[in-house]
This record gives C-alpha cells, sequence and structure tokens, in this order.
C-alpha cells in the first residue's frame, strides 16, 4: 500500500507504480467494456477469469482508497494543528475499514452470498457472543479512541484505577501502548517499559490526560474571569512545593524566597499564561508552619522544575539567618542542639566525669574515645 503514496521512496519508482495502476486498470476496462473476457477464454480455459479480475480490482480499490484517505488524513490533521501520532491513528482505523470491506467484496466476488448469509448466522452469533466479547469490546474502544481521540500517540496519560501514569506510544485495534512513567523510579520520568493495557478495560476505565489537544479551552473557560495571554498552554498543570518552617521564622522573608524563586524558575511558563506563583500557610501540626508554594509548570518537565526550585530554595534558606526549616521531633535545623528537648545535644550530656578533667562528656566524645582506645 506504500507503492504510490510513501513519499521517502524514489521518484522512478513512484513512476513505476503508477505505470502498473495504469496498466492493470485499462486491463480491467478493455476486459469489461470491449469484449476482452471473449478474448481471453479461449487462451485459458476453465479459469473463472471474471472472478479473478474482479479480485484485482477489488485489491487495486483497496490500495487506492487507503493512500488517497491518508493523503486527506495527514492534511486534516495538518489543519487542525494535530501532531505525528493522530495521523498514525487515523491510518491505523482506515487500513481496517478497507480490508474489512475488501474481504467482503472478495467473498461475494467468489462465493454465494445466500450460503455465506446462512453459515454466518447460524454460527457467527453464538461465536461472537462467547469467544470475541473481549476483543470486539476492545476494537471498538479502538475505534471510538481514533475517531474522538481523547488521548493521542504522544499524550502523557494517567490510569489512576490501575495506578499508572505513562506517554502513549501507539494504539491498536486490541491494545494501547504506553511508556510508563514512574513505577521503578520515584519521579515523573519515562522508565522506557512496555505497558499493554486491553483497549476493552478503557470503556468503564477514569482516564487523565496530562497534555489534551484542547486544554487551553477548557482553561479559558474555567478561568474566564482571568484574561491570559495568548500561548499554546496545553501542557501546563498546577503544581505544590511544600516546606515546614520554624515558628520563629520571617514570614515575610520566607514568602519572598519562595516566590522569587519560582518566578526565576518558571520565567517563560508566567509569560505565557500569565499565571503567577503564590503562598498557602497552614499550620497543621506543633512542629513548623507548611508554607505551600503553587505554581504553573510543563507536565512533561515537572521533575526538573520541582528540582530546580527545591535546589534554590535550599540554598536560600541555608544562607539566611531569618528562616529556618523545622523538623519534627527538633525544634530547629539551626538551633536544635541547643533548644530541642529531650534531644539535643546538651541534654544527652553524659553524668560522668573524667578523674583528670570535670567538663560533662557528652556521649558522642564517649563513643569517640572507644573508638580510639580499639583502634
Amino acid at each position: 500500500m506504500k507503492l504510490l503514496f510513501d513519499s521517502n521512496r524514489s521518484l522512478p519508482s513512484r513512476i513505476l507504480s503508477c505505470l502498473l495502476l495504469c496498466i492493470v486498470i485499462c486491463f480491467a476496462v478493455w476486459y469489461s467494456e470491449f469484449n476482452g473476457q471473449a478474448q481471453l477464454e479461449p487462451l485459458f480455459p476453465g479459469m473463472p477469469l471474471t472472478k479473478i479480475v474482479y479480485s484485482l480490482l477489488i485489491l487495486i480499490g483497496v490500495v487506492v482508497a487507503y493512500g488517497f484517505g491518508v493523503v486527506y488524513a495527514r492534511g486534516a490533521v495538518i489543519k487542525s494543528r494535530g501532531i505525528p501520532g493522530e495521523v498514525k491513528m487515523l491510518k491505523n482505523a482506515l487500513k481496517f475499514f478497507l480490508v474489512l470491506f475488501g474481504f467482503i467484496f472478495f467473498v461475494w466476488a467468489w462465493y454465494s452470498v445466500g450460503a455465506i448469509g446462512t453459515l454466518f448466522f447460524t454460527f457467527g452469533g453464538m461465536f461472537l457472543g462467547w469467544s470475541l466479547q473481549a476483543p470486539i469490546s476492545g476494537v471498538a474502544a479502538w475505534m471510538l479512541i481514533s475517531i474522538m481521540r481523547p488521548f493521542r500517540v504522544g499524550d502523557r496519560i494517567q490510569l489512576p484505577s490501575f495506578g499508572l501514569v505513562g506517554d502513549v506510544v501507539d494504539v491498536s485495534a486490541l491494545y494501547t501502548t504506553l511508556n510508563q512513567v514512574g513505577g521503578s523510579v520515584g519521579s515523573e520520568e519515562p522508565a522506557d517499559r512496555t505497558i499493554l493495557i486491553p483497549n476493552a478495560m478503557l470503556f468503564g476505565a477514569l482516564v487523565i490526560n496530562y497534555t489534551p489537544k484542547h486544554q487551553d479551552e477548557l482553561i479559558r473557560q474555567s478561568h474566564s474571569h482571568n484574561e491570559k495571554k495568548a500561548g499554546d498552554i496545553s501542557s501546563y498543570m498546577l503544581d505544590e512545593f511544600v516546606l515546614r518552617l520554624t515558628f520563629d521564622s520571617d514570614w515575610d522573608e520566607a514568602e519572598r524566597i519562595l516566590l522569587e524563586t519560582a518566578r526565576e524558575v518558571t520565567a517563560e511558563i508566567i509569560r505565557e499564561t500569565g499565571e503567577q506563583p503564590y503562598i498557602r500557610a497552614d499550620m497543621a501540626d506543633w512542629y513548623g508552619v507548611f508554607m505551600r508554594l503553587r505554581f504553573l509548570t510543563n507536565a512533561t518537565m515537572r521533575p526538573k522544575i520541582i528540582h530546580e526550585i527545591s535546589k534554590r530554595v535550599f540554598k536560600a534558606i541555608q544562607s539566611n539567618t531569618k528562616v529556618d526549616f523545622a523538623i519534627p521531633y527538633i525544634y530547629s535545623d539551626k538551633k536544635g542542639q541547643d533548644m530541642a528537648p529531650p534531644m539535643s545535644i546538651r541534654n544527652m550530656v553524659s553524668t560522668s566525669r573524667s578523674p583528670s578533667d570535670a567538663t560533662p562528656r557528652s556521649t558522642f566524645d564517649n563513643m569517640s574515645s572507644l573508638s580510639q582506645d580499639q583502634e
């Protein structure tokens, strides 16, 4: 099927393919309209020439229809600003339909329609209802996905009921192929592990598309009160960075560090969407204040963005005397040795004193001395 419409073939090969196609079509016209059948029957006695010619016409019709259908589908996808993965999905659906109809016409040309109908209605209903329930459901789901395209090849989707996140690699008649994201690693990065999901399972499964085709329209509808700058925001989502700070940290200084860091790291996203990062805080326990930095991030670049924000915030707080990390069961990272009962270093001082020195020795000093003595 790629002889005429494959752009990677050389020009002489494509010209030769066109000539062969024209010769076959001219032969079929000569056979049916110019009494070619009467001239060939004496040369091939006993052969079903009419059925053979009809079979060739069916084959040529399927090839030509597939080629023009692919060209039309590619043009339609480009016009709608789609991606190459959509062309692949439409090509597979078109190929399935053409092969199915070609097979039906081929059987019709060689066999009696009445006999075929009787055979099908005798065994077909029982066979399809019992043996092919799941495959037929899978094919129906595949056709629905290929035509409606709730997700496309290249999109990142999540299946919460199965605990899976992956990038769509292919959508075939029975299976949707994913490149798993996460799983063997802790962050949302592709693990290069292939997952096959039966299409029949997608009928009743919740699917979350990280990068839908019309997400920009959905966001504009849900935020109609807020004007947005022009740009493609179809791959952006809201993310959160949580930080626990001590109660004596400077609140305004902590907000300044978090917001400036988010603005620096996501500057390009802010320019395209107009959405500024913001802070939401709460005191859910007695071990510090939770500062929640919320910002728009790119769905596929999320691990890199959150890493960059974490690194910059960590360095900024380490060099700042007004803000400090809060650690559960220890009052402060910087002041924990002096102010964290009962786990401070001062409270862990041993009551025993050495004969030559009246200074208390801590547990860690005793352990260090014991190690030196063993050496």
